[in-house]
């Protein structure tokens, strides 16, 4: 039986899976991606280690399965990446991970060469530390070489040079570095040598279904032949969002981790300021002739895990927060949580707004707060929701959410209450490997095109949490007149500088 292989590079974890034509899972590996600190105290990876981490994790597969892998797709997060000499395969850095802020002065330099809106306008992002551009300048000033032969690769990017020994890049990596036109899919050549950069450290980009080459002699012993096509996937949540079928304007996915994040897609147009002031990003699609948008809740699993600390002297446990959930009816608690304890992202970004709980009285218990916690995130995705709707001028009908946060019913029960709109909970756990997946079964030619593809998709189950519509109209006078009222004041109050 042949197979596909889809890899994630992911902040926390290396994943490699194997899927059948039909995209049903047939075994994944995962290992842990072990985030290293330098004298400074800045973070990286070890384009080394990660290298082997993977390469083990495909050997393990192929040890434990006997099926020929035909294609490979690689996906990965965004915006981390490292320079790499292409003709002598030596790596020139470490791999600077999306969150590191050793590029926070550089970003701020750079701010001063832009005008933002019209950078949006020919990248679809707003400027900011993560971006590549940033950490190739701070390379380049701490004295890493950037010349001759020099290339700059995210981490897809240097996996499938691993393989490949082809330097390339897709369309949806390329645009997080800020020098990438989404308008014209070019280099943007002016501004690179603007921040002193040549444009040549930068890789050919093609489609996240185009082959950027095959898999050369010596790989044998890891189980990969020679010869199979290998296609850097993309962005690992616009691979999920593929996966799950979210690929036209009236369905989007929510992926719920630690953040949460918002996807979508629209048929491919200019950008404008309208998209600049909704907070959300924009990309090529991993599919012909469509534009991708995503916003993000930064503080989503992560602002539970933050109140199961601090309710308990020992973590409550997810068992113990459950049932306390289970203690509460399905009418609001009138208690108002504004989940920006790392900040905001879209439709507001601001990193710099703190979160609040507002309402508080004696009465409550640990079970009201825990349901305000989930009450004060469904807000702020329904404001993202109503937000994207006003730009698309058009419902976002259905919301297929995937991660660990669908475990809890009651959130998603009450998000939908919330949202008066059913969210839609598919039966797969590695969305953003089977995307890769997929795409690099179109690029094998085992679909006949981008429907043949999407149809085969057509065995998922996914269960349809519907909403209570006897509790929608309290929940939207309360997001109405309480939680988008207190949006300024509460963003003013975060300005002052109280210590």
């Amino acid at each position: 039986m042949m197979s596909l292989l889809g890899i994630d590079i992911g902040t926390t974890n290396l994943k490699a899976g194997l899927f059948n034509q039909a995209g049903r899972l047939i075994d994944v590996k995962t290992t842990p991606h072990q985030v290293h600190y330098d004298e400074h105290s800045f973070p990286y990876y070890d384009p080394e280690a990660l290298i082997e981490s993977v390469m083990g994790l495909i050997e393990e597969l192929q040890n434990h399965n006997s099926h020929p892998v035909e294609a490979i797709g690689i996906t990965s997060m965004a915006e981390s990446g490292l320079l790499v000499n292409q003709r002598t395969g030596k790596f020139i850095s470490p791999i600077l991970p999306w969150f590191d802020r050793r590029t926070d002065q550089v970003a701020s330099q750079l701010s001063e060469k832009i005008d933002e809106l019209e950078r949006f306008k020919k990248t679809g992002i707003k400027h900011t530390y993560k971006h590549g551009i940033a950490k190739i300048v701070w390379l380049k000033e701490a004295g890493y070489q950037v010349g001759q032969d020099v290339k700059w690769l995210s981490a897809a990017d240097l996996l499938a040079f691993h393989l490949t020994k082809e330097v390339a890049t897709d369309y949806t990596l390329a645009a997080r570095t800020y020098a990438y036109r989404i308008d014209i899919k070019e280099w943007d050549r002016s501004f690179i040598r603007e921040c002193g950069l040549d444009e040549e450290l930068f890789p050919e980009v093609k489609a996240s279904y185009q082959p950027i080459g095959s898999v050369v002699a010596g790989f044998e012993h890891r189980g990969i032949k020679e010869g199979v096509p290998v296609v850097i996937a993309g962005h690992d949540h616009v691979c999920a969002a593929l996966a799950v079928g979210a690929v036209t304007p009236d369905i989007a996915l929510d992926s719920i981790g630690t953040a949460e994040t918002l996807v979508g897609s629209v048929p491919e147009r200019a950008i404008t300021e309208a998209d600049y002031h909704s907070g959300f990003n924009y990309g090529v699609h991993v599919l012909p002739n469509r534009l991708f948008w995503m916003g993000a809740l930064q503080s989503s699993g992560g602002s539970i895990e933050w109140f199961r600390h601090l309710l308990a002297d020992d973590k409550l446990t997810y068992e113990e927060l459950l049932s306390l959930l289970g203690q509460s009816d399905n009418q609001p608690t009138g208690i108002l949580y504004f989940p920006y304890i790392t900040g905001s992202g879209a439709p507001q970004p601001d990193p710099a707004v703190n979160g609040a709980l507002i309402g508080l009285k004696a009465s409550h218990h640990k079970a009201d707060i825990i349901k305000a916690v989930l009450e004060g995130l469904s807000y702020e995705f329904k404001w993202m929701k109503d937000t994207m709707e006003s730009i698309l001028s058009s419902p976002l009908d259905t919301i297929i959410s995937v991660g660990g946060g669908t475990k809890n019913k009651y959130w998603m029960q009450l998000k939908a209450n919330v949202l008066n709109c059913p969210i839609r909970i598919p039966d797969i756990t590695e969305a953003a490997l089977m995307g890769a997946a997929m795409l690099a079964g179109l690029a094998k030619g085992m679909y006949r095109d981008e429907e043949q593809m999407l149809d085969t998709l057509a065995y998922i189950n996914k269960a349809d949490i519907h909403p209570d519509v006897s509790v929608y109209k309290q929940y939207q006078a309360i997001y109405q007149n309480g939680y988008l009222r207190l949006q300024e004041p509460l963003r003013d109050l975060s300005q002052r500088n109280w210590l």
